[in-house]
């Protein structure tokens, strides 16, 4: 089961962030919750944060539905960042090269401080 939190938030400059908060698993069974939000989404903003501090295990599909948000996010010219990755999901990043990937902040704080 996977659990998605939805928050917007104002920043100075009239763009509005929708941070996506998950819990629980991010795999084959649950990937298509993400991909329906995250195209949800796109149509609402052009700034998404994904926070991944509860999801504590993470397949390809879950890998494939992130990179086919942040391609999405990229063809509108805006901001996909993934933030405060768990540790236990952290190993597939690295070990398929994914943290190159993707704009990853350690913290959702973090990813608000940079600009976009």
């Amino acid at each position: 089961m996977l659990y998605i939190e939805e928050k917007l938030y104002d920043k100075k400059n009239d763009e509005t962030v929708i941070v996506l908060s998950l819990a629980g698993r991010l795999d084959i069974t649950t990937a298509w919750q993400l991909k329906l939000r995250l195209d949800e989404c796109t149509n609402k903003s052009r700034r998404i944060f994904v926070n991944l501090e509860g999801v504590h295990f993470i397949d390809s599909s879950g890998l494939t539905c992130l990179v086919a948000g942040m391609r999405n996010v990229d063809k509108l010219k805006g901001t996909f960042r993934i933030c405060n990755i768990h540790p236990d999901a952290k190993l597939v990043f690295e070990v398929t090269m994914m943290d190159t990937v993707f704009e990853i902040c350690e913290t959702e704080e973090e990813a608000f401080a940079i600009p976009f």
